[in-house]
C-alpha cells in the first residue's frame, strides 16, 4: 500500500475523463485528418514517383500556425515508409528548424537521421560546414535513391542565418551522380519566397502548397474525430465541441488552440472532480490559454517596453489608474536611474506605450487639449499575474526600495 503523500487528496478527488490523452495532444498523428484530402493529394503526386528512384519536385508548403501542415508531412511520411519498408528506394527525413536552426546544425541531424555506419558519423561539433557537406554528399550518393528532406520552421532559420542552408541542400543534386535530394520546406510566413534571393527562389519553391485556415465547422469536424477516442460517451456535454471551435475560429482557425482548448477544458474538469466536461470548462481554459499567450508577450519584450510597463504599475498602484504620457516618462526616468538603464526620449516611450496598447497590455486613447496640444491617456489592463510576472523579471531585483515621485493629476 502506498505511503499516504502530499499527492494524496489531489488524486482522491481527480476523476479520470479522458481515456487517452496523448490523442489531444497537437503532435498525436490521427490516421484521418479532416479537411487536408487535397493537400495531401497534391504532395502525394508531386513526391510518389520517389518509390521510383525518380527525383521529385522541390515543394515549398505555406500556412499558418495551425492549418495541419506539420501534421500532413508527417502522415505522409508514415505513409512512405508502408510504401517502402526497407527504405530501398526513398528515404525521407524530418527536421524542424524551430529546435534546430544553425546550417551545422541541420546537416549534422540530416547526418545523423541518414548514415547508420557508426565509424562514418559525423561529430557534434568540430567539422566545418563544408566537411560535414562533402561527407554528407559522398554518403548519399553510395545509397542510390531519394532522399526527402522536410525542414519544417524554415523561416526560423532563414531569421537567424541568411540562406545558405537552402543553397547547401538545393544545390547538393550537381554533386550527385546516383541519388538525388529534394527538399520540402513549411513556412509560416506567406511571403517567405520574397526574402529570398532569386538563385535560391527558383530552386527551393518549384511547387507551392496553400494551407488555408480552418473554418468553424472543419475545427468542429478535427475535434469530433478527437473526441471519439479520447472519451467516453456522455462525458462531453453537446456544447463544448462547437463552443471550442467558435472561440478557435475567433483567434484564426488555429487548430492546435482548438486542441488545447478542449485538452485544457479537460484537465480542469478533472481536477475539479466534475463528471462531465461543460462550457464552463471550456471558458476558464480559454482564459488561462490568453493570459499564458500574455504572459509569453511579456517575458519577451525589450528591456525598454519592460521598464515603460514598470512605470505605468507603478503609477497605478499609488492609486493614479488613468495617466498621461509626461506621468509614465517621470517615472520611466527614475526606474532607469534604479535599474541602469539607458534612457530614451519621451517620444520614443510614446511610441513603445502605443506598441504596449497593440498587445492589449495597457489601454491608450489620444486626449486632445485644443491649442495646447494633445497627449495620451494610459490605463493599465494586464491582470494581477501579468503584474507579478513582471515583478519578478530580473531587471528589476534591486528596485524594492525604489519610491516614484509624486505624479500630476488630470483634471
Amino acid at each position: 500500500m502506498t505511503e499516504p503523500n502530499i499527492f494524496t487528496q489531489f488524486l482522491e478527488k481527480r476523476n479520470t475523463l479522458v481515456k487517452n490523452k496523448k490523442i489531444l495532444q497537437s503532435s498525436y498523428i490521427p490516421e484521418n485528418l479532416p479537411h487536408r484530402d487535397e493537400q495531401i493529394a497534391s504532395i502525394v503526386e508531386i513526391i510518389a514517383p520517389s518509390l521510383s528512384k525518380n527525383k521529385p519536385s522541390n515543394i515549398l508548403i505555406i500556412g499558418k500556425t495551425g492549418t495541419g501542415k506539420t501534421a500532413v508531412m508527417n502522415y505522409i511520411g508514415k505513409e512512405l515508409k508502408k510504401a517502402d519498408p526497407s527504405e530501398e528506394n526513398c528515404s525521407f527525413i524530418y527536421i524542424n528548424c524551430e529546435i534546430v536552426d544553425t546550417p551545422y546544425g541541420i546537416l549534422y541531424n540530416i547526418a545523423n537521421q541518414i548514415i547508420s555506419d557508426p565509424n562514418r558519423k559525423i561529430p557534434f561539433t568540430g567539422w566545418s560546414v563544408d566537411k560535414i557537406l562533402s561527407e554528407l554528399t559522398s554518403y548519399i550518393d553510395e545509397k542510390n535513391k531519394i532522399f526527402i528532406i522536410v525542414l519544417d520552421e524554415i523561416d526560423r532559420s532563414f531569421q537567424k542565418n541568411g540562406d545558405d542552408i537552402f543553397y547547401y541542400l538545393t544545390s547538393i543534386n550537381d554533386e550527385l551522380k546516383n541519388s538525388t535530394v529534394s527538399i520540402i520546406g513549411i513556412t509560416n510566413n506567406t511571403k517567405f519566397t520574397e526574402l529570398l534571393s532569386t538563385r535560391i527562389r527558383s530552386r527551393l519553391g518549384e511547387e507551392k502548397i496553400i494551407f488555408p485556415p480552418y473554418s468553424v465547422e472543419q475545427l468542429g469536424d478535427i475535434l469530433s474525430e478527437r473526441a471519439k477516442e479520447a472519451f467516453d460517451e456522455g462525458i462531453l456535454s453537446e456544447e463544448v465541441i462547437p463552443y471550442c471551435a467558435a472561440l478557435t475560429a475567433q483567434n484564426g482557425g488555429d487548430a492546435r488552440r482548438a486542441l488545447d482548448l478542449l485538452r485544457m477544458s479537460a484537465d480542469i474538469a478533472e481536477r475539479n472532480g466534475d463528471l462531465k466536461i461543460s462550457e464552463a470548462h471550456v471558458k476558464s481554459a480559454n482564459n488561462k490559454i490568453e493570459l499564458d499567450a500574455v504572459a509569453e508577450v511579456v517575458k519577451t519584450l525589450n528591456a525598454q517596453s519592460k521598464v515603460v510597463l514598470m512605470s505605468i504599475v507603478m503609477n497605478t498602484e499609488k492609486g493614479q489608474n488613468i495617466m498621461i504620457t509626461g506621468d509614465v516618462y517621470s517615472t520611466y526616468k527614475f526606474i532607469c536611474e534604479a535599474t541602469g538603464t539607458t534612457i530614451i526620449t519621451q517620444r520614443r516611450v510614446a511610441d513603445l506605450i502605443s506598441e504596449l496598447d497593440m498587445l492589449g497590455i495597457v489601454h491608450a486613447r489620444v486626449k486632445s487639449f485644443g491649442r495646447a496640444g494633445r497627449t495620451k491617456e494610459i490605463e493599465l489592463s494586464a491582470p494581477p499575474q501579468i503584474v507579478a510576472l513582471l515583478k519578478n523579471d530580473e531587471i528589476f531585483k534591486d528596485i524594492d526600495s525604489y519610491k516614484p515621485p509624486k505624479q500630476t493629476t488630470l483634471i
